[in-house]
C-alpha cells in the first residue's frame, strides 16, 4: 500500500526502509505485539546484491518464520564455500555440515528480489503496516536534537507526519541518522569497489558442491571474483579489487570486467559457455561503521550502521542478526518505558564485536602473500574458530583468540567499539526547524576512519 490517507497519526514504531534489516525488526516486534509501520520507497520485487547466506542465519530465520518459504523455493542449497588460487587451483571445499550434522549447516544461495520480497511479505503476514512506495523524507527530533520524534514521509503526491516512539534506520547505506547527525567511520584500508553481473549456464560442480560459493583469486592477487550459483540455472559474477586496479583508461565497465575475466584462469573456465543475462554494474564496497548504534529513540540496523567488505558474504547476515538483536531491546524498552539511549543501544557491544572478528578476519584475507591453509598448518588449534568466523557464530566468547596468532601473520587493526549512552556533539544535534535540519551536512563531509 503506497497512499498515505489512510495513515496513522502515530505508531509505536517506525521503520524504514525494508530490506533484510528492517523486515527482521520489525516482524519480530509486530510478533511481540507492538504496533508497526514500515516505510519502504521502493516497489518490490527490486535487484539487490548480496545473494550468498552465512550459515548462522538460521536461527534468525527460524524465528521470523522464514524457513519453511526457503526449503520450498528454487534456491539453490549452499553446503559449504571454496577458495580458488590465481592459477585455478581449487582448495579442498570447507563443508560446513563437518563442524555440526544439524540442519542449520546448510543454507541458501539467494535471488535477493525474491528474498527480500518474501521477507516484507512474510513482515505483513504478521501485522507489520508496509507502506511501499513511500520515501522517509526525514527523521523529527526534539529541539535539543537528542530524541527522535517522529518521520517526515512522502509519495510523489503528498506528504505526512506520523509520531512514533522508536524510529529504526534500516535506510541501508543511506543511514539516514548516522549521516545526518556525523556519526559514520570510514576504513580506507578496506575501500573497494565491485564490477558484478549474473550469467547463465555457467559451469557448476557436482553433487553436494553444485551450490558451494567460490571465492576465486586474480592473478598477482590484485583482486578477487566471487562465484554463486542461483536458480534458473543463473550464477552472480563479480570482481572485487581497489578502484584504481579495477578500471583503465577510457575502457568502459563492460570492457573492464571482460579483461578481469579474461586474465584470470578460475574464472575464466566457468564462464566459457556462459551468457550474460544482466546489466554489468559497479558497487563500491566500502567498509564503515557508525559510532553509535543508538540514540533516544532511535536505533540503527544493517547496513545503516555499518558494511564489512563482501569477501566472507556477512551483509545479510548482519543485517538479520542487527535487527534481530535490536528489536530483542526495543521490546524491553517499551515494556519498562524505558527509551533511552542506554537502553536501546545494549545490543551495540555484542553487534559490534562480532562485526570486529569479521573484520579482523577480512584484513588477514587481503594480506599479500597469506594463506589460511598455512595458518591453519602452523596453529591447528584454532581450526574451529576460523570455521566459527566463515560461519558467522561469532557472538560467543573465544572467537576472538584467533587474532592474537595471526597477528604474527599479518597486520591487523585493534578492534573498536560503539559508545555507550553518549551524548550526541551538539554541532551535530537537529532541531525542529526544518531549515536547520536541512542546512546540517556533518554526516556528509565526515571523514573520520577506524582505527
Amino acid at each position: 500500500m503506497n497512499t498515505l490517507s489512510s495513515l496513522p497519526s502515530s505508531a509505536t514504531v517506525a521503520v524504514v526502509g525494508g530490506g533484510p534489516a528492517g523486515a527482521t525488526a520489525a516482524t519480530l516486534l509486530a510478533t511481540a505485539g507492538h504496533e508497526v509501520v514500515l516505510f519502504e520507497r521502493e516497489e518490490f520485487p527490486r535487484f539487490r546484491i548480496g545473494e550468498s547466506l552465512m550459515t548462522e542465519t538460521y536461527w534468525t530465520l527460524e524465528k521470523l518464520g522464514m524457513l519453511d518459504r526457503l526449503r520450498a523455493s528454487a534456491s539453490p542449497v549452499k553446503a559449504s564455500v571454496q577458495f580458488v588460487s590465481e592459477t585455478g587451483k581449487a582448495s579442498r571445499p570447507f563443508y560446513f555440515f563437518e563442524r555440526n550434522p544439524h540442519e542449520c549447516s546448510y543454507t541458501w544461495q539467494l535471488d535477493r528480489a525474491w528474498f527480500d520480497q518474501a521477507m516484507l511479505e512474510n513482515a505483513a503476514e504478521k501485522g507489520v503496516d508496509v507502506r511501499m512506495g513511500v520515501g522517509v523524507r526525514e527523521v523529527l527530533f526534539d529541539a535539543d536534537g537528542q530524541r527522535a520524534l517522529g518521520l517526515r514521509v512522502g509519495t510523489d503526491d503528498e506528504t505526512r507526519e506520523i509520531e512514533t516512539k522508536v524510529v529504526v534506520d534500516a535506510s541501508g547505506q543511506s543511514s539516514l541518522i548516522a549521516r545526518r547527525l556525523g556519526l559514520l567511520r570510514g576504513d580506507p584500508r578496506l575501500a573497494n569497489a565491485s564490477i558484478f553481473a549474473h550469467y547463465e549456464n555457467g559451469l557448476r560442480d557436482p553433487g553436494v558442491d553444485e551450490g558451494a560459493t567460490l571465492i576465486i583469486q586474480t592473478r598477482g592477487n590484485r583482486g578477487w571474483f566471487w562465484y554463486i550459483p542461483l536458480s534458473d540455472n543463473r550464477v552472480s559474477v563479480g570482481v572485487v579489487s581497489k578502484p584504481a586496479e579495477l578500471f583503465s583508461g577510457d575502457e568502459s565497465v563492460e570492457q573492464s570486467f571482460e579483461r578481469w575475466i579474461a586474465d584470470c584462469p578460475g574464472i575464466q573456465e566457468r564462464l566459457t559457455k556462459a551468457k550474460l543475462l544482466s546489466p554489468v554494474r559497479v558497487l563500491r564496497d566500502f567498509s564503515y561503521r557508525s559510532t553509535d548504534c543508538a540514540g533516544d529513540g532511535w536505533v540503527l540496523v544493517g547496513d545503516a550502521f555499518g558494511f564489512v567488505d563482501p569477501v566472507y558474504s556477512s551483509g545479510v547476515f548482519l543485517a538479520l542478526k542487527s535487527g534481530d538483536l535490536a528489536a530483542e531491546c526495543i521490546d524491553q524498552g517499551l515494556k519498562v518505558d524505558d527509551l533511552s539511549a542506554t537502553r536501546l543501544g545494549e545490543f551495540g557491544p555484542t553487534l559490534t564485536k562480532g562485526m570486529e572478528s569479521i573484520r579482523r578476519l577480512v584484513y588477514a584475507f587481503y594480506t599479500p602473500g597469506f594463506s589460511f591453509a598455512n595458518f591453519i598448518r602452523e596453529h591447528p588449534e584454532h581450526r574451529q574458530r576460523l570455521t566459527d568466523i566463515l560461519i558467522g557464530d561469532v557472538f560467543k566468547d573465544g572467537v576472538d583468540e584467533i587474532f592474537e596468532s595471526l597477528k604474527d601473520f599479518c597486520d591487523l587493526p585493534e578492534p573498536t567499539s560503539v559508545r555507550r549512552a553518549s551524548r550526541l556533539p551538539r554541532a551535530c544535534r537537529l532541531s525542529t526547524s526544518l531549515r536547520e535540519r536541512r542546512a546540517c551536512t556533518a554526516g556528509a563531509a565526515c571523514a573520520t576512519t577506524l582505527s
